[in-house]
């Protein structure tokens, strides 16, 4: 370690070193270079360039809305959760009875009863469709938005992220729980702002399915240092760091000054603790940690709610409900129930309906009555969704009893935020197999996410402000409020 004369000499050399540094030309790449997040030893994601730009660029007006996306990936049965056809044959509407909700004519699984008590704060659509049954692309597909997408296309969070960037010196977009096995979309599609640029890619937390809230070891580690950069380091690389940006001819520019705001925000997320906090759900009771369900769910719904208390504009959750005590890790794709991982769609195991369904009920329920007591309802727009739906006819898989993918008619819960309550709309046939009314695609369903979030989905991305529309879809009034 330095003395106190080894380090005042060190400081010394540091600023005679600067002093040279300025009086020499530099370009504006270099300057931009020194002055990059990566030069000052954090590991924070560059994800903080998205703050603080184009606040303005939503025609909609108003207070901007926040979100929680909840990935039930693989695809949940439309069959067996929200549009049951119980006049159907056994081999199509399956072994659970249906039970009413508090919307009248409305029912669903009675796996999920807590769910059917609060119909009036979400909407249901039963007519979501597609034509892509492969889980990489039609993810790909429904994670921007686009029947069609290009592969440099931004995810639906990114574009918030550009449109809607948080004051908050947290992150504005943050991942909870990475895709992983087979059904994976490229890391592309989703850990990347695509063509807009990693400024727009969300803070990843849960790289392994052990990496949640859940787990009895849980920290976030995405605001550590590196090991041999102390406070102090950090402290005088910000002030070199400064002196360059004060005595450079770029600074008065706006992308310098973007670049030094990006900066300052690295330094307080280390320095400070309100994203910490923010991320620390043992700050939580443990009644409240029980309501929401001690699984990777329910933990990281929890988390998500805090998160959006402390001004994190979108947070992506995949829906991933655990083990149970006796069962070993296989993948987080929950809802892809082919029967051909040793657990059957209607047995109590890991990718069981029985085992998934009634943890997502529970949890999901118990954010929209955590988000409603703390007044964040009304400004926090919930959206629980799959790549796709489920065949209407069951079949033996490899091992177990299961159903396949199914992207021509299948099921979407949407509330608070902009939604109106107590509305189910669309309409599937007798076997839920194909739309009967009002399809939605892609598309519109992307768009009418954005105006729910008040973000005009023609705001245009491209630089030319022109071309790129957020979403080419129309917005669905039925279900805005």
């Amino acid at each position: 370690m330095l003395n106190k004369v080894e380090s005042n000499a060190s400081s010394q050399m540091n600023e005679n070193l600067f002093d040279q540094r300025v009086r020499l030309p530099m370009s504006r790449r270099r300057v931009l270079q020194i002055g990059g997040i990566g030069a000052v030893g954090l590991t924070l994601p560059t994800l903080l360039q998205a703050e603080g730009v184009n606040r303005t660029a939503s025609g909609i007006s108003g207070l901007p809305r926040s979100c929680i996306f909840i990935h039930q990936f693989g695809g949940l049965s439309q069959l067996d959760s929200w549009d049951m056809k119980p006049e159907a044959p056994q081999e199509i509407r399956g072994p659970f009875s249906s039970i009413p909700t508090a919307t009248p004519g409305f029912h669903l699984c009675e796996l999920m009863p807590r769910l059917a008590q609060i119909s009036d704060q979400y909407a249901v659509i039963r007519s979501m469709t597609h034509h892509m049954a492969e889980h990489r692309m039609a993810n790909s597909m429904y994670l921007s938005g686009r029947t069609k997408p290009a592969t440099d296309d931004p995810s639906f969070g990114a574009i918030v992220t550009r449109l809607r960037p948080s004051s908050s010196s947290l992150p504005g977009h943050v991942w909870l729980q990475k895709f992983g096995g087979g059904a994976a979309p490229p890391d592309h599609t989703y850990l990347t702002g695509g063509r807009l640029g990693m400024a727009y890619a969300p803070m990843l937390i849960g790289e392994r399915h052990d990496d949640n809230p859940a787990a009895v070891d849980f920290r976030v580690r995405a605001f550590d240092t590196p090991t041999d950069v102390t406070s102090q380091r950090l402290q005088e690389r910000r002030n070199v760091l400064q002196g360059l940006e004060r005595h450079s001819p770029l600074a008065i520019t706006s992308e310098f000054e973007s670049q030094d705001l990006y900066q300052r925000r690295s330094f307080e997320l280390l320095h400070g603790t309100a994203a910490k906090q923010a991320f620390d759900v043992d700050q939580e009771a443990a009644s409240l940690r029980d309501r929401y369900g001690r699984n990777p769910l329910g933990q990281n719904l929890l988390l998500a709610r805090r998160l959006i208390e402390s001004g994190v504009r979108l947070v992506n959750v995949v829906a991933w409900t655990g083990l149970a005590d006796d069962e070993k890790f296989v993948s987080v794709e929950t809802w892809d129930m082919h029967g051909n991982a040793d657990v059957g769609i209607f047995e109590n195991g890991w990718n069981g309906l029985p085992f998934a369904l009634p943890r997502t009920d529970q949890a999901v329920a118990t954010l929209l009555d955590d988000l409603r007591e703390r007044g964040l309802l009304d400004s926090t727009l919930v959206v629980l969704v799959g790549e796709f739906g489920r065949t209407p006819i069951i079949r033996k898989g490899a091992r177990r009893i299961g159903r396949d993918h199914w992207p021509q008619c299948y099921s979407a819960m949407l509330a608070g935020g902009g939604v109106r309550g107590g509305v189910v709309y669309g309409e599937s046939d007798r076997h839920a197999a194909f739309v009967k009314s009002n399809p939605v695609t892609l598309e519109s369903f992307t768009a009418t996410l954005f105006s729910a979030m008040g973000i005009n989905p023609a705001s245009r991305l491209s630089s030319d402000g022109f071309t790129d529309p957020a979403s080419s879809g129309e917005p669905i009034p039925q279900l805005l409020g």
